[in-house]
Order: C-alpha cells, then sequence, then structure tokens
C-alpha cells in the first residue's frame, strides 16, 4: 500500500505502549492498562512540524493509520509527525480481565478523551514539543466524534479536528438509520432504484412468512444458519443479520464494501448471540462486538431498528428486542438507557456541541449524518465547518484519493485540505503575534 500510493517506506513507523490509568477521575486507584499507538516521523519537519493525531475507535488500529489516508496525505504536505492511539478496551489496549463485566465501567467516551489528553502530553515529552507543535485530531464514525469531542472539552490541546461522519448526538431508537438506508436503495445516482427497495422489502416479508408458517429448519438450511432458528430471539437475529448485509452495503457504499448499492440491486437478492456477545475471551473479542455493544448501552443508543413504514427489513427489528440484550448481558436495566443517553448529549452537546475550529465532514447516503453536525455556526468567530458530501458513504472522505471518486467527494477533500492549511497558518501567525 505505502509503495502504491507513493508514501515512505514502512520502516519510519514505530509502535508502543503507554501504560494509561484505569481511572482517570478516582485519585484512590493506581490500576493501569496498556494503550497502543503508533508513529510514525517520516514527513516531520523537526522541530516545529505540527502533530496529527489519528484517533482510534471502537476497533483495533494498525501501522496503517500513520501509513494512509487522507490525513497522511495533508501529514506529508505539512511536514507533520502522525500519531495514531488505540481506544480503551479495544484491540490490544486491554488488561486480560477487562471484558469482564464487572470490568467494564472503565469503558466510556469520558475516559477514552482523558487518555488522549495523557498521550498528548506523553508524545510531548518524548518528541520534546512546545506550543510551536500545532496539533490537529483526525477521526471517523465513533472516534470522529471523539475529535469533536476532544477539541470542545480540552480545547488547548487541539487546534483544529476533522470529525468525518461523527454521530455527535445520542439517540435511543436510532429508527432514521434505516429511513436513509431505503432512501439510498431507491437513489439512481448511486445504483438504487424503486424497484430496488420493493424488491427487499419483498425478500425480508418472505422470509418472515416463511418462519411465521413454521418452516424454520427450511429457511435455516437456505441461510446456513449453524443451529435451527426456532424460537423467536433466533429467528430476530436471522433477520438483523440479513439486515446488516443491506445496511452495510449502503454504509460502505464504494469505499471497500462486499457489494455496492449498484451490484446488489442489480442481485436483488447468524448471529449477533447473547453467546457471541456475553465471550470475554480477549481473542475472540478483538473486533470489539461486546465492549462496542456495552457502551451503545451505557452512552449512546445508536440501536437500528425498523418499525416504521420507511424500513425496507423487517418489523421484527424492535426497540424492545435490540435492549433486551442491555440487561441480559450487561445488567445494565432498560429502564436506564434513557438517562444514559441524556447524560450524554447534555455532557457533549448532542447535534449542537459547544466546539469550535471543528470540521465536520458527512456523505448523505450514510445514515450516520443524521446524528451529526450538518449546518455551520455562524455565531461564531472561529466557527465550525459542514461540509455534506453528495452520494458518498461513511468516512469516505478519510480515504486516499481514487480515479474513480466522485467528483463531489474530490471537491471535499480539497475542501478539507484548505481548512487544514488555515488553520496551521492561523496557529502560526498567532504565535508570532
Amino acid at each position: 500500500m505505502s509503495a502504491v500510493n507513493g508514501h515512505k517506506p514502512m520502516g519510519e513507523v514505530r509502535d508502543g505502549k503507554i501504560h494509561q490509568p484505569l481511572d482517570h477521575f478516582d485519585s484512590q486507584n493506581d490500576e493501569t492498562f496498556p494503550q497502543r499507538f503508533f508513529v510514525n516521523e517520516a514527513y516531520w519537519e523537526r522541530p516545529h512540524g505540527p502533530v496529527f493525531l489519528f484517533i482510534g475507535g471502537e476497533g483495533p488500529i494498525s501501522e496503517f493509520n500513520v501509513l494512509a489516508g487522507h490525513h497522511v496525505d495533508m501529514a506529508e504536505e505539512h511536514g507533520a509527525l502522525l500519531v495514531a492511539l488505540e481506544h480503551r478496551f479495544y484491540g490490544e489496549s486491554i488488561n486480560e480481565d477487562g471484558l469482564e463485566t464487572e470490568n467494564l465501567g472503565d469503558l466510556s467516551s469520558q475516559q477514552a478523551l482523558a487518555d488522549v489528553a495523557e498521550f498528548h502530553q506523553y508524545i510531548s515529552d518524548r518528541f520534546d514539543l512546545s506550543d510551536k507543535n500545532t496539533w490537529i485530531s483526525f477521526g471517523g464514525s465513533y472516534a470522529g466524534a471523539l475529535s469533536a469531542w476532544l477539541r470542545g472539552k480540552f480545547p488547548h490541546l487541539v487546534y483544529g479536528a476533522v470529525a468525518s461522519s461523527a454521530p455527535v448526538k445520542a439517540k435511543l431508537d436510532f429508527s432514521t438509520f434505516n429511513k436513509v438506508v431505503g432512501l439510498s436503495l431507491a437513489d439512481e445516482d448511486v445504483g438504487g432504484s424503486d424497484k430496488c427497495v420493493g424488491d427487499i422489502w419483498e425478500a425480508f416479508a418472505a422470509v418472515e412468512a416463511a418462519l411465521f408458517a413454521g418452516n424454520a429448519t427450511e429457511v435455516g438450511k437456505d441461510f446456513g444458519c449453524c443451529e435451527i432458528p426456532e424460537d423467536l430471539g433466533d429467528q430476530i437475529e436471522l433477520m438483523q443479520s440479513l439486515a446488516d448485509i443491506v445496511m452495510g452495503t449502503v454504509e460502505y457504499n464504494e469505499e471497500g464494501g462486499i457489494l455496492t448499492i449498484e451490484e446488489m440491486c442489480v442481485l436483488c437478492v447468524y448471529t449477533h448471540t447473547i453467546k457471541d456477545l456475553s465471550d470475554t475471551n480477549l481473542d475472540s473479542a478483538y473486533n470489539g462486538e461486546r465492549q462496542w455493544y456495552y457502551q451503545t448501552c451505557t452512552e449512546f443508543g445508536f440501536f437500528q431498528t425498523c418499525e416504521d413504514a420507511s424500513c425496507p427489513f423487517s418489523r421484527m427489528l424492535t426497540l424492545q428486542a435490540k435492549t433486551d440484550l442491555c440487561p441480559e448481558v450487561f445488567n445494565v436495566p432498560q429502564h436506564s438507557l434513557p438517562g444514559h443517553i441524556a447524560f450524554t448529549n447534555k455532557y457533549y452537546g448532542g447535534d449542537h456541541p459547544n466546539t469550535d475550529r471543528v470540521l465536520y465532514v458527512n456523505g448523505d447516503i450514510d445514515p450516520w449524518h443524521e446524528l451529526s453536525v450538518l449546518e455551520e455556526n455562524l455565531d461564531k468567530e472561529d466557527k465550525d465547518m459542514a461540509i455534506l458530501i453528495k452520494g458518498t458513504s461513511h468516512c469516505a472522505d478519510m480515504n486516499p484519493g481514487g480515479a474513480a471518486d466522485r467528483p463531489a467527494l474530490k471537491q471535499a477533500r480539497k475542501a478539507i485540505e484548505r481548512k487544514v492549511a488555515k488553520w496551521l497558518k492561523e496557529a502560526a501567525w498567532k504565535l508570532m503575534g
């Protein structure tokens, strides 16, 4: 990948681990956990070049987070030091017993932001940085929200933040996710059609009808289920797994998914189980599924339901079915969920966050744009900026540019580059003044 993109070789990349406090907010607790990071000095113009911070989200990071991507292209242009920090409790940044339910209480976005603040100090000390080294943070999806929140909660640490596909507003019943999926599947500009939506609806209705008619054995064989989906819970999980295929196709259209919307619409066409989510083995939980579901129960919601007419999937995908897992797997009472989500929005500001110098970037066929910032705040001197890219999907702007990219995506990347360059110039001017 490095050779193809014309970047310097991987020999410039180093990884390491720092020991972070398990609880930044309890001075009596001296427990720690190892947090993984990567550093790429290949483009850094010592000693005063800027620092580009890639924030990890709900999964492991790798060396490619400091080797490839739009932020790496900009780092090469501006002589920046590239650093990436893995999110606590994901990937290798976790203690042996970290996934036990009683230990998940230390997994939160607030603790994660405090981790970044500690990491900022660690990198500053290690590389002898000063206020002449301007920091810009980058993140996508949940990590995009963290990038924005870092600027809001720790504005003295990062001068500006790029927040790609960032769902900054927590929401219990995220039914609009599947509404956007349906609209995107009908969008002819990205290969969809009304017929495609109708075919998908009929396909889900046919599977539901077969299950309700008592043909669970045949349905299980058709879809290669490990077990016959005889009880309601298994049937709901089967319908969710089928919906996930379509939802993932829309969310990552033309950005590396198994299918594009156009390919799936031509085709027309187990399981998120309690056992899987209850598995505390670090190897099997490396993808972060258990950890992320815990955060949805305790902070964000984001439950993608299908209870209204705009959803093209099964009506079995209810809010009740989604939230049943919170008490069953994590002992988080269902009645506590609205309070958790209300606190998150009060703490961070929802889709009107108290931030400035944050660039919110979204694609209009990405369902997550419904929970992001879509309008610029013109009342602020250092106002936030919002870019909504027509016809593009989740975090598309973060990838390196390609010849096949849509014109709107190319224009958006240019706008991001202009904004980052402007921030760096402004920071330099302020230091001179």
